[in-house]
């Protein structure tokens, strides 16, 4: 009886307010603006699906494929997505906070200014994929495949990149700093002005990548391989600026 009246005289302080009661209902049809928080839609096909500004909060959703769909503005802070294929969706915006996606799929996925920060994304493949200003604070991204994958002023601060993929990555002005990139490989990346300070970089490969302007302060970079590539005023880890002609070595 006392909890019927306290959810009644709530319900009627929301409309006094103009506020409108939002409740998950997993009976609902997938739609834009969907509430599906908490729900357990394992293995659900929801390929091509417009999903705009859908909410999957907490969502159980392994093996779930939503291959070009649209889900810009999308929520899946918290989801569990190990094994779902977003390749090709249309993901500007949308929020990954802290999801467990590992062995997910983003091959060709467009994931401009969307937020990843500390998701679990161990073996997640972005190939292709375009996300530049992209948010991975503290992720872990263990040997993630990022090849050919357009990150230009994205954010990998303290991320776990331990043997992840960046062959021919677009990576300008983009943030690795704290980052754990041992045995990580950017072969032919382009990373003019990419900020690698105080990052574990050791058994690194940068052959023939674009370092141009970019920044090692405090990085550990021992026995980094950077064959061929291009040191053009390069700081070095010791705070040294590299000449304008070195390429492979720091001169």
């Amino acid at each position: 009886m006392l909890k019927a009246l306290i959810n009644g005289l709530f319900l009627s302080s929301l409309v006094i307010t103009g506020v409108s009661p939002v409740f998950a209902a997993c009976t609902d049809e997938a739609g834009p603006e969907v509430n599906w928080a908490n729900c357990d839609f394992s293995g659900i096909d929801l390929s091509n699906r417009d999903l705009t500004n859908a909410i999957f909060t907490g969502a159980i959703l392994e093996n779930a494929d939503f291959s070009g769909a649209i889900l810009e503005n999308a929520d899946f802070n918290f989801a569990v997505l190990h094994n779902a294929r977003f390749d090709g969706a249309l993901m500007n915006k949308t929020r990954l906070v802290a999801v467990k996606a590992e062995n997910a799929s983003f091959r060709k996925t467009m994931l401009e200014n969307s937020r990843l920060s500390r998701a679990q994304l161990k073996n997640a493949d972005f190939t292709e994929s375009r996300a530049d200003a992209a948010i991975f604070y503290e992720a872990r991204l263990e040997s993630a495949d990022f090849t050919a994958a357009r990150l230009n002023r994205a954010s990998f601060e303290q991320a776990k990149l331990v043997k992840a993929d960046f062959s021919q990555a677009q990576l300008k002005q983009s943030v690795l700093s704290g980052a754990r990139l041992w045995q990580a490989g950017f072969n032919r990346a382009v990373l003019v002005k990419a900020v690698f300070d105080q990052a574990d970089c050791r058994d690194a490969d940068f052959s023939k990548a674009d370092l141009t302007k970019a920044s090692f302060r405090e990085a550990e970079i021992e026995e980094s391989v950077f064959n061929g590539a291009i040191l053009k005023d390069t700081i070095w880890a010791d705070y040294k600026r590299c000449r304008s002609s070195s390429i492979g070595v720091c001169k």
